[in-house]
Parts: structure tokens; C-alpha cells; sequence
């Protein structure tokens, strides 16, 4: 026991501890996880690609919904269209994401069988792990089965990690574009005879979406953070689930690196 504690430096006063911890912190060692011996930056690196595809796929999906949803939104204000998608983005605001995850999984997983509920890849299928990036390593190899796999797979997380930023994106969409159609200039190329499409899309989108780019960057980094949920549910081998594991079986150092 004593062999252990003087290990790990546990001998040592709390302030010393922290010390050396912050210091091996720098340069990138965040200590051995206690379940599987391996160094915690190992464990990270090796997660993080699956957790960077979900979050992009989910980010690619959430703006293009998104915006697409806003814009039509705001050139059809007050109009039906205009509060059936308002509606839908209160409630994907709103939900939360593991029940929607659940949901997906008993309709188009177990009720419909379309789509795969769990994992990144059907383990039937070879594959030659090259970045970590499944879709990418499928490209890069010319793996075509690998490659209508991983996106399978890849479908309902992405989902249910999109529709809060997807909502979100679609009402500052809207906002900001109903205050830009009001402004002289519109008017000015309404006045000139240019169609409805072409000063929306030409005109009052590209001014528009100042404000939805912050957004759109605020909540990629919440994606990567947030994706704990989501990798839960569907059993993706992505960091949040790392931290669940590492939480459940206290591995104290696979929890501090990931935090």
C-alpha cells in the first residue's frame, strides 16, 4: 500500500499533488486511467475523431435545416409555414435530447428496422482504421460498404445531437432576417424590380447571417462538450462515452483529462 501511494505521489501534501498534476497537465500528460493502464491523452486522442465526426455531421445537418427553415420562416411571416416551423423549433429547443434519442431508436430502429441503433459500424464489414474518421478512412481505401455503414450508423446520432442547435439556428435565422427585410435598402431592390428569390437570397440572406455564423460557432463547441447524452444512448465510441465509463468505474484520471 505504501508502494502505491509514494506510485502515485499520494505521500505528498494536497498543494505538491496539484502541482505535479497542473505540471504534467502542460505538457500532456494527464496520467495512466486506472482501468486500462493506458495513458489517459492515448485514450483521448484515439476517441476523438468518432466524437469530431458526430459533432460535425450533427453541425453540417443543423444549418442546413436550420438556415433553410429560418429563412423560409421569415419570407413567409405570420403564414402557416411560418408557425408550423417556429413550433417544431420551440420543441426542439425544448426536448430533451436522450428521449429523442430513445424515440429514434424505437421508430426507425426496432418498429421500422431502417436504421442501426447502436455502435459506428457493422462488425461484419472490414475495416482499415487510418485517421479515425470512418467516413474519411472509407473514402481514402475505397471501402464502399464501409463507407454506407458508417453513414447508417451515423444517421440517428446525428440527429438527435442536431436538433437543439438546428433550433436555434432556425429562430436566429428568422430574427435576423426579418430585421434585415426591413431595412431601406430591401425596399430599394424591391423598388428596382428584382423577383422575391433573388433579393432574399441574393440580398438579405448574405447580410442575415453575420449574427447566425457567431451562433453557429458557439454551438459547435457545445456539440463536442454535449455529445455525452447522445453518445450514451446510441453506444458510440466517442469521448462522452469515455466519461460515463470512467465515472461509473471511478477512474478518477480518465474523468480529469476528459473535464
Amino acid at each position: 500500500m505504501n508502494a502505491i501511494r509514494e506510485k502515485y505521489g499520494l505521500d505528498k501534501p494536497v498543494y505538491v499533488q496539484y502541482g505535479i498534476w497542473l505540471g504534467n497537465v502542460l505538457r500532456g500528460n494527464m496520467g495512466r486511467s486506472i482501468a486500462s493502464n493506458e495513458y489517459v491523452t492515448k485514450e483521448i486522442l484515439h476517441r476523438f475523431p468518432s466524437t469530431f465526426e458526430l459533432a460535425l455531421s450533427a453541425m453540417v445537418l443543423a444549418i442546413l435545416v436550420g438556415s433553410v427553415a429560418g429563412i423560409i420562416s421569415a419570407s413567409k411571416q405570420y403564414s402557416a409555414l411560418d408557425y408550423t416551423f417556429m413550433g417544431i423549433a420551440l420543441f426542439g429547443v425544448s426536448m430533451p435530447v436522450f428521449w429523442l434519442g430513445i424515440m429514434l431508436m424505437m421508430i426507425f430502429g426496432v418498429f421500422l428496422r431502417w436504421l442501426p441503433i447502436g455502435g459506428r459500424m457493422d462488425i461484419a464489414i472490414s475495416f482499415h482504421r487510418i485517421t479515425g474518421f470512418y467516413i474519411l478512412d472509407s473514402i481514402i481505401t475505397g471501402n464502399m460498404a464501409g463507407l454506407l455503414s458508417a453513414v447508417r450508423y451515423l444517421i440517428l446520432p446525428s440527429i438527435a445531437l442536431a436538433t437543439i442547435p438546428m433550433a436555434t439556428i432556425a429562430r436566429v435565422t428568422r430574427s435576423s432576417m426579418l430585421e434585415v427585410l426591413r431595412q431601406d435598402f430591401i425596399r430599394t431592390e424591391r423598388a428596382k424590380g428584382l423577383s422575391e428569390r433573388v433579393v432574399i437570397y441574393k440580398h438579405a440572406m448574405r447580410n442575415a447571417m453575420i449574427p447566425v455564423i457567431t451562433v453557429i460557432g458557439l454551438n459547435f463547441g457545445l456539440l463536442l462538450a454535449g455529445a455525452i447524452l447522445t453518445e450514451t444512448v446510441f453506444s458510440w465510441p466517442g469521448i462522452g462515452r469515455y466519461v460515463v465509463t470512467a465515472v461509473r468505474m471511478r477512474d478518477y484520471p480518465a474523468v480529469q483529462g476528459c473535464v
